[in-house]
């Protein structure tokens, strides 16, 4: 059996980018470079990986729908015990109806060619992520979340 790899601490950190076409590629890399000390194992990867790139796309396509005006979109992380928490923050324009989507599941029996271009994305995000919030503030949207990875061994 495997022994899971040493864990070391992790200090909490921020990383701060524009919104643009590779936002998402910049920011991921600079976040999983910054989580390289937890030793997160290949399915920890991607969960990070895939919650944070649907966050950064619809940041990007949404709030910063006009590719025109970009803006700051910034990540604050830490891990504890229960896993990492993430804080994403943008200025662009706010949720509808001022909440996350609720992210119900897409009906898929169909032909591939009739499936909606989108709508997985929050199902997603809300399936993977524990303790999600979202609130604008201050012309500010901000989502709280955590995703339980990196946790200690039981």
């Amino acid at each position: 059996m495997r022994q899971p790899a040493a864990r070391s601490a992790l200090c909490p950190f921020e990383i701060t980018v524009h919104s643009g076409p590779h936002a998402a590629r910049e920011a991921l890399t600079l976040l999983l470079d910054g989580l390289t000390c937890l030793a997160l194992e290949a399915k920890e990867v991607c969960v990070v990986r895939l919650v944070v790139a649907e966050m950064l796309n619809n940041i990007v396509e949404h709030a910063y729908s006009d590719a025109d005006l970009p803006g700051p979109i910034h990540i604050a992380c830490h891990h504890a015990p229960d896993g990492l928490h993430l804080a994403v923050s943008d200025e662009g324009l706010p949720m509808p109806d001022l909440q996350a989507p609720l992210g119900l599941p897409q009906e898929i029996d169909r032909p591939v060619c009739d499936l909606p271009e989108g709508g997985f994305g929050w199902f997603l995000i809300r399936d993977l992520a524990k303790d999600l919030s979202y609130r604008r503030l201050a012309q500010k949207n901000r989502i709280d979340l955590r995703l339980p990875v990196g946790l200690p061994p039981r």
